[in-house]
């Protein structure tokens, strides 16, 4: 099993671990410590090394930050984690506050006001390696504009780690090479690509931290990261010689070393600040993204009056983004052989649930389908297995304690996908558990009507997430209902689930561009009760100019390949246009799912859930 259902809470021992770091704040003379999700690398997803902020303040989401005072704390998290963080962290410890409602600094600079003459100075300690340029700068200019006695200091020791006694070693896993028929470019072309922008832009060199660019330029595949496939390092891209990669060599075996050596020049991971300071000798700027660098970087290059520092941004972004052609023909190959795995599972989850299925043996029965296709390289994050209020909670991560069984008149909300060589998958279903209610059909159906809106909508170039949003939330709004989550965000080629520029919420502001992967997933969550999702990935297309536009236009082209719960669909919602996407969809499932499918039990079980009633 690529899952581990077996969590110890943290909570228990959350009041002595910041009793301890608060005794190192009056030690160093700190008012206050940041403790944020990310680690050196900016990963979402961490090794066991890296996860501080959950072995401190018992919050295992994939994105937050805590801010520790001497009498004080607080965790700030988005709309995803609003109902998990207050199962998770102590309650009488800390104060949990939902961004961008609550700001960080806002929250910062109301708990160290003083006098209004004379304020005292207030000293908040941070380990520059976890922060980036551009988040830190945020904090210092917010707080420093209604608190300026209020200063920010780098600690080098990282004070978690410095109180963390067991904490695991960082992990030494073997590099692969990932394969041309998958990765559809050479390295080497990709390098040379850009070391000519590089030198377009007359910039020296850029510094590379982003762990799915390092991963996507070179063509290398890694398991440093849970369910993500990377390879922990940095990379120098000089315009006009070898880049230089910062990796442990104990990753690396003398094949796969050889071959990078034909395009890199290697440097162990104890010897970068090494290779940073010596940047100090490169004619011309040196570039980095303050988005994705950590301030550890920018601190060691101002060392160097002479060294210009430009702010740009990841130039792998856009292309690793945009996939080639052999990467969008191992999308759909990857899609189609999911889609029959959870179309398997589905199948057996309706033969199986009255005997007794909980959300633990429903996330293990799918991942074995899964293993089943023998080409399963990991799942690609911890399967979201939700039966009923548990499915209202957006980012849950079920564990034996809060294992529950999937009852009868319930909502079933499964959200889960698989690492391939040849893609990776994403994809959420809903399912009725006996009868839904006529509450439960229409919320369903309102869900639906979005996601309909989305996978339909037509949009010329140019166009942006944050222009296609409102698409999705239309019918909820109509029904005064919303999510406190995005549409949508971009999937990577045998890399990050999550992955940027793309998305679809009220912050995606980058262009879409033909060949962009993104999840079309709107939905609705009734705490206590139930949660609704409804997503498949979708690729973005270029279309003919319609007869009389003048504009070139895009569209989405759906990837997922598993039919909808037709149970939870009040067709009289639904108009006629929504209806037709319907029966193409499902025709489409059909036609690409009953090849895989080998008992006559699947079969009959696909021809049934792909069957529209007015078909």
């Amino acid at each position: 099993m690529h899952q581990n259902f077996q969590k110890q809470s943290q909570t228990a021992y959350v009041a002595q671990r910041l009793k301890d770091l608060r005794k190192r704040l009056k030690t160093l003379d700190l008012d206050g410590y940041l403790v944020p999700h990310g680690d050196e690398f900016q990963n979402e997803y961490l090794p066991a090394c890296n996860k501080r902020l959950h072995w401190l303040t018992g919050f295992s989401g994939s994105a937050g930050l805590a801010v520790i005072l001497r009498t004080k704390a607080a965790i700030f998290i988005d709309g995803r984690y609003t109902l998990q963080v207050k199962n998770e962290i102590d309650l009488d410890l800390m104060e949990p506050l939902q961004v961008p409602q609550n700001a960080p600094a806002d929250w910062i600079a109301t708990q160290l006001e003083g006098p209004r003459r004379s304020p005292p100075k207030k000293r908040i300690g941070y380990d520059p390696r976890l922060l980036t340029i551009k988040v830190l700068k945020g904090l210092q200019d917010k707080v420093a504009a209604s608190h300026p006695q209020c200063e920010f200091v780098p600690v080098d020791e990282n004070l978690v780690d410095a109180i963390w006694q067991d904490r695991p070693k960082e992990p030494q896993t073997p590099v692969s090479l990932h394969p041309l028929k998958y990765a559809g470019q050479k390295a080497s072309d990709k390098i040379a690509t850009l070391q000519k922008q590089l030198e377009e832009k007359k910039q020296a060199a850029f510094l590379l931290t982003d762990q799915a660019s390092i991963a996507w330029l070179f063509n290398i595949r890694g398991k440093d990261v849970p369910h993500t496939p990377l390879a922990l390092s940095y990379v120098l891209l000089h315009a006009r010689k070898k880049p230089e990669l910062i990796i442990d060599p104990q990753k690396l075996s003398t094949a796969v070393s050889k071959k990078l050596r034909e395009i890199a020049k290697l440097t162990p991971m104890d010897k970068l600040e090494q290779s940073i300071l010596a940047l100090a000798n490169t004619k011309g700027p040196i570039a980095l993204d303050p988005a994705r660098t950590n301030s550890w970087f920018h601190d060691r290059l101002s060392t160097h009056k002479n060294l210009e520092i430009i702010h740009a941004s990841d130039p792998c972004t856009l292309p690793k983004a945009i996939k080639n052609k052999i990467e969008i023909e191992g999308a759909r190959a990857a899609h189609i052989r999911d889609g029959a795995a959870v179309c398997r599972f589905l199948c057996w989850l309706e033969d199986n649930v009255a005997n007794g299925v909980d959300e633990i043996s429903a996330a293990r029965q799918l991942e074995s389908f899964r293993n089943d296709t023998g080409k399963l390289k990991d799942i690609s994050f911890e399967t979201i297995s939700g039966s009923g209020p548990n499915g209202a909670i957006v980012h849950y991560c079920v564990d034996e304690k809060s294992n529950r069984p999937l009852r009868q008149k319930s909502l079933y909300l499964v959200d889960s996908g698989g690492q391939y060589l040849d893609g990776t998958t994403d994809i959420t279903r809903t399912i009725a558990i006996g009868t839904p209610t006529k509450v439960m059909r229409r919320h369903f159906t309102l869900v639906l009507k979005g996601h309909i809106n989305i996978a339909t909508a037509r949009f010329p170039a140019g166009a942006r997430g944050v222009d296609l949003d409102g698409l999705a939330r239309m019918a909820l709004w109509k029904a005064g209902l919303d999510y406190d989550h995005g549409t949508g965000h971009g999937v990577g080629a045998y890399l990050g689930v999550h992955e940027g520029p793309q998305g679809i919420s009220r912050m995606a502001m980058s262009p879409f561009k033909p060949g962009m992967i993104v999840s079309n997933e709107p939905g609705f969550y009734k705490t206590g009760s139930y949660g609704i999702r409804i997503e498949n990935l979708v690729l973005v297309t270029p279309l003919e100019i319609p007869k009389g536009g003048d504009r070139p236009m895009m569209g989405f082209d759906t990837l997922t390949q598993v039919p909808l719960d037709q149970s939870l669909i009040d067709f009289d919602m639904l108009g006629k246009d929504e209806i037709s996407w319907l029966k193409t969809y499902h025709q489409q499932v059909r036609r690409h799912i009953s090849p895989l499918l080998e008992t006559d039990k699947e079969q009959k079980w696909l021809a049934r859930a792909t069957k529209l009633p007015s078909a």
